[in-house]
């Protein structure tokens, strides 16, 4: 989740910037400013995060939150006053 300044050319810049690394890292859009990418295990989600703070920009709020694929499948989505569904996790590849 963040929320970035975007009062100056050189502020939308760092935020177009930041946004298209979250694309490029995987992840997707859940809300304006909130989006989530699905890590099958700590250790990847170790290295999302090490990724992340380094496309950080230098103004702003940045909050990471890790949740659980229980966790996230408990989520209650709401179109309006009607319910909806969260997004289905990714179907992961193994590889032996």
């Amino acid at each position: 989740m963040f929320d970035l300044p975007v009062d100056s050319t050189e502020a939308k810049r760092q935020y177009s910037r930041f946004r298209t690394s979250l694309l490029k890292q995987g992840f997707s859009m859940l809300q304006y400013s909130v989006y989530a990418r699905f890590c099958a295990d700590e250790e990847r989600a170790a290295t999302i995060r090490k990724r992340l703070h380094g496309s950080l920009p230098p103004g702003g709020e940045v909050r990471l939150l890790h949740v659980t694929d229980i966790q996230f499948g408990k989520m209650e989505v709401y179109l309006g006053k009607r319910k909806g569904s969260p997004e289905k996790p990714p179907d992961q590849l193994q590889l032996f």
